[in-house]
């Protein structure tokens, strides 16, 4: 269960509940969320039509994401809706939660490299980051990243910025953006071949590879981490080949194929 540090949810915020009751006038569920936190759900508020079974529309055991109409602490449950959602934001919501259970184990790991536990770890760091970056997993990216130094200028402390610098390390994958572009290159120079050749090897770095469509095309295949900096490499890549067939009297084209 991720944790959120207020105590109850906002009139309007999108939550996630497991229903655990279905009963002919409405259902309720556990938050996932908020711990010990109840919703309720009225079977007007489960579908835009007429309910004739609300068992059509919810069930025992069942994920949901709803919207929060109203609080209601005296009571002991909140009030939801399933209607007032739409399919994108029903799907965003899933996704952002399982994403931060995830990011509740690695903060679990991350504490226990510090000999500590899952609630030391929300104390003493796991809250203060959901102020600061919005949510748990957005500390990881940094960590992932850019290593210990934004977190710590950032207000964490260094035992913790190193621990879950190492877990992000470990675990998250780095972003990675795949384009393609093609250049034409032609020579009508008696070394033509050699020129071409010259004009590809013009072409260096890790992040890019070139392969032979069938002469004068080429393709550029560029990855990287961001489409801004993989474009910069593919563009500059292009420019420097055919900038080498054009010093030698020849003709050279670029094109980026669409995604």
């Amino acid at each position: 269960m991720v944790r959120m540090r207020k105590e109850w949810p906002d009139e309007g915020d999108l939550v996630v509940g497991t229903v655990h009751k279905v009963l002919n006038y409405g259902a309720f569920g556990s938050l996932e969320e908020y711990d010990g936190k109840e919703a309720f759900i009225h079977i007007s508020e489960v579908s835009s039509g007429w309910v004739k079974n609300i068992r059509d529309y919810v069930r025992e055991n069942q994920k949901i994401v709803a919207r929060v109409l109203r609080v209601n602490p005296k009571k002991g449950h909140v009030d939801v809706s399933l209607k007032r959602i739409r399919e994108d934001q029903r799907t965003r919501k899933i996704q952002q939660w399982k994403i931060e259970q995830k990011a509740e184990k690695l903060l679990e790991f991350s504490a226990k490299i510090l000999g500590k536990d899952l609630d030391a770890g929300y104390e003493e760091v796991g809250y203060g980051i959901m102020e600061e970056f919005g949510d748990l997993y957005g500390a990881f990216e940094i960590g992932a990243e850019e290593g210990t130094k934004p977190l710590i200028e950032r207000g964490m402390s260094e035992e913790w910025a190193n621990a879950i610098t190492e877990v992000a390390k470990k675990n998250i994958s780095p972003p990675e953006v795949n384009i393609t572009g093609y250049i034409d290159l032609k020579s009508y120079s008696n070394n033509g071949v050699d020129v071409i050749k010259k004009a590809l090897s013009a072409i260096n770095g890790n992040e890019i590879s070139v392969q032979c469509v069938g002469a004068p095309r080429y393709r550029l295949m560029v990855k990287s981490s961001d489409y801004i900096t993989a474009e910069t490499i593919l563009k500059e890549a292009a420019d420097k080949a055919i900038e080498v067939v054009l010093e030698e009297g020849g003709e050279g084209t670029f094109q980026r194929e669409l995604e």
